[in-house]
């Protein structure tokens, strides 16, 4: 069964034109190491909660929007290592050009246990 990693990510509203093409900068090199597939989503019926939260969960900031994406590995080890040799290629010029608070970002690896239709 496959390995899924989940982002939840705080963008600014007016920045969502950068936040696609850092994405899709990146995928490539993600691709290339064994990520089977990408889903970016763009909040966009995300209401607030009585006891938490999405919003809250980021520390959303006004004239921001919630972000959720995931991607598909074939397994932990091959994300594991895709992830290992990822921080070794980035430069703390990457870092920096983020278009997101990645301290705000909240993220884990998941093992799937129910899929019904396509697992993208």
């Amino acid at each position: 069964m496959h390995y899924l990693d989940i982002f939840v990510i705080p963008v600014e509203t007016a920045r969502r034109a950068d936040y696609i093409a850092h994405e899709a900068k990146w995928w490539p090199a993600f691709q290339k190491r064994g990520a089977l597939s990408f889903v970016v989503g763009w909040g966009d019926d995300v209401p607030p909660g009585k006891r938490t939260d999405l919003l809250r969960a980021v520390d959303l900031h006004p004239g921001e929007t919630v972000v959720a994406a995931w991607m598909t590995w074939p397994d932990k080890a091959t994300r594991d290592a895709a992830y290992a040799a990822m921080e070794s290629a980035m430069s703390p010029e990457d870092m920096a050009q983020m278009p997101f608070d990645g301290k705000r970002m909240i993220y884990g690896g998941f093992v799937p246990v129910l899929v019904e239709g396509p697992a993208t």
